[in-house]
């Protein structure tokens, strides 16, 4: 059986409700997704919630929620919302789920059996907002810099996972892209980080955390939530945690994440996959923050914008449109209702919109026309940037196009040639009927609804994009 390309986003923790940087990696990742369809490839897009830790315990509490409740609630959030945006992922995973938990303590029995585990004791600085260990030179003034808190400073009583001696395996694979890391500055980042540092054993169990999956040698602990989380890459498929037969999408080929989860999912994770003799992932792509006039969102600045806001305002494609054309995925981006709504009018409204409307109306226009128009195939260049995880690149291109097509129109003001020299008019308008056909097949992946809009009968599958066979006369 051929492998399907896999693509996953990570799961989202569910101590509140899907804010806009859940929304940007999850409609790139489905935007990857359609494309690879439309490629004719077998794909599968994972992505899901992660319901267990310190953090969901304290929200639930102070909800007057038990956790099951309160994780139940955030779940539905997450999957009403991607409906909404039109994301059509494969498997929906969450952490609590009895299958799931099973093959978690599956894996640890086997990770201790074979002596990758150990019972020992983790000191360090704990920030319950990252549900992650600390260390120094993480800090800005001594505070995590993604929660503005002081870490507390703990010991405890805890199962260590071995790290140090999988380094040097880990930088091999890194280094020779087994493991690639994209965009280049992130792969380069780690690469300073594993060769100027040294990997530290890593806790993988807490004493005093009831909201966690139970160890099965030991249950007076419970499962660190990054290790219980990390499965969910291969329980998404039904996986049982049995490293001899895993699951015929592994290994994945583009996981998506924020580059605040780099980190874990560049050591942590594929040392959980080494000591189960597992091939580790083959593609991390890490994209940077959404900013909010230029300062990071927050409800006490005051600028923070849902994704729900973008939807009652833009709609689903104008909304993924949005999302996808803040820039290079790999940086940190800036959005604004106000930039938002400029774009929204100036690429869509008067861009494509108007485009489609001109040529549309113009094309009536022409008596006994007929058009088979065919779009073989994505653009060479298109095929590139998506086939590299270059979305921003794949859309400013198609926007290029659309850009030339409206001063096309301008400069050769087809409803006048129809007046005077009907054949040049029709010529031209045949040539821009063609181009909307490549602008409306390159744009599917990114705004489906419009696109089928545009052709109601396009095939997305591969084969030629058919579009305006509505204006077909016989």
């Amino acid at each position: 059986m051929d492998k399907p390309y896999y693509i996953t986003t990570p799961i989202y923790y569910a101590s509140g409700s899907p804010h806009i940087g859940h929304a940007y990696t999850t409609v790139a990742a489905d935007v990857l997704a359609r494309y690879s369809r439309c490629m004719g490839r077998e794909t599968y897009l994972a992505t899901g919630t992660d319901e267990h830790g310190q953090k969901i315990a304290q929200k639930a509490e102070e909800a007057g929620e038990d956790p099951q409740n309160f994780v139940d609630a955030r779940a539905l959030e997450y999957i009403q919302l991607w409906a909404e945006m039109g994301i059509e992922y494969d498997g929906f995973i969450r952490t609590t789920t009895p299958a799931h938990k099973l093959a978690v303590q599956r894996v640890l029995t086997a990770l201790y059996e074979s002596g990758a585990v150990y019972k020992g004791e983790y000191s360090g600085l704990y920030c319950v907002g990252c549900e992650q260990f600390k260390m120094e030179d993480d800090l800005v003034d001594g505070k995590c810099p993604d929660h503005n808190i002081v870490p507390t400073q703990m010991s405890e009583e805890t199962y260590m996972m071995k790290m140090t001696e999988l380094q040097p395996e880990l930088l091999r694979r890194i280094e020779s892209r087994e493991l690639d890391i994209q965009p280049e500055q992130f792969r380069g980042e780690m690469l300073s980080f594993l060769t100027s540092q040294k990997l530290e054993d890593v806790s993988i169990s807490r004493k005093n955390v009831a909201w966690g999956i139970p160890l099965p040698f030991d249950p007076s602990h419970t499962t660190y939530v990054w290790v219980d989380a990390f499965l969910n890459y291969l329980t998404v498929f039904g996986w049982d945690g049995d490293a001899d037969v895993i699951p015929v999408e592994w290994p994945a080929d583009v996981q998506f994440i924020g580059k605040d989860i780099l980190r874990v999912h560049a050591t942590i994770w594929p040392a959980i996959l080494m000591h189960l003799g597992i091939p580790t992932q083959q593609l991390l792509y890490t994209h940077g923050f959404i900013l909010s006039g230029g300062r990071k969102m927050s409800k006490t600045v005051g600028n923070v914008i849902a994704p729900r806001d973008l939807l009652d305002r833009f709609g689903v494609d104008g909304t993924r449109y949005l999302l996808m054309s803040l820039g290079s995925f790999g940086a940190d981006v800036d959005l604004t209702v106000e930039r938002a709504e400029a774009k929204y009018t100036s690429d869509l409204v008067n861009g494509i919109g108007n485009l489609a409307s001109r040529i549309m109306k113009l094309v009536e226009k022409i008596p006994n026309y007929s058009f088979t128009t065919q779009v073989n195939g994505f653009d060479a260049a298109y095929q590139d940037h998506m086939d590299h995880v270059r979305l921003y690149e794949a859309l400013e291109m198609v926007m290029t196009r659309v850009r030339q097509m409206n001063k096309t129109v301008d400069e050769t003001k087809p409803w006048e040639l129809m007046k005077t020299d009907i054949a040049k008019g029709t010529e031209i308008l045949y040539a821009l009927v063609a181009d909307l056909s490549w602008v409306s097949l390159h744009l599917a992946p990114f705004m489906p609804e419009t696109t089928y809009t545009l052709g109601e009968d396009m095939l997305c599958d591969g084969k030629p994009a058919h579009l305006f066979a509505r204006l077909e006369k016989k």
